[in-house]
């Protein structure tokens, strides 16, 4: 396992999480803390299958509103479904995206590059980031949200 740990670059946020690896499979356990809009603990658990796809993402946050959870699937069909019920807009999708967590870009990266950087595009708005990855495949610097802190290696 490898424990990654990463702060915000212009918002106030923390993230850290324990990381294995074995052959092209992820799984990942961690917890992020935030204060914008307001304070907020997410913690997530994510397993990918085969080729870096996701299989798996639970997330449990806790607010001033309370504690809500996700647990999202996807099926080998590539079918999705949010706490058992179907999401047949997303169907075919190989990922998700944890809001404001390096970590979530590391299967696309992965898949879809060898080298030290990938380009990051919003399909929903017109932000874009040139993502420093380590020779992982892991972000080390996502402009304007996050950069990892310098560990000690393997946990």
């Amino acid at each position: 396992m490898t424990l990654l740990v990463w702060r915000g670059l212009e918002e106030w946020l923390a993230e850290s999480c324990e990381v294995g690896l074995d052959g092209d499979h992820l799984h990942a356990r961690g917890v992020q803390l935030g204060a914008e809009p307001h304070p907020y603990r997410a913690d997530y658990e994510l397993t990918t299958g085969a080729d870096w796809v996701t299989e798996r993402l639970t997330v449990t946050v806790r607010d001033a509103g309370g504690e809500r959870s996700l647990d999202l699937v996807r099926a080998p069909d590539g079918s999705w479904t949010a706490n058992g019920e179907p999401l047949p807009d997303v169907a075919g999708a190989l990922d998700c995206d944890l809001a404001f967590s390096p970590l979530t870009n590391f299967m696309p990266a992965r898949r879809l590059t060898d080298g030290a950087g990938v380009r990051y595009i919003a399909l929903d708005g017109d932000f874009t980031a040139d993502l420093e990855l380590d020779e992982d495949g892991f972000v080390v610097r996502y402009p304007r949200l996050a950069e990892r802190v310098p560990s000690g290696g393997r946990a």
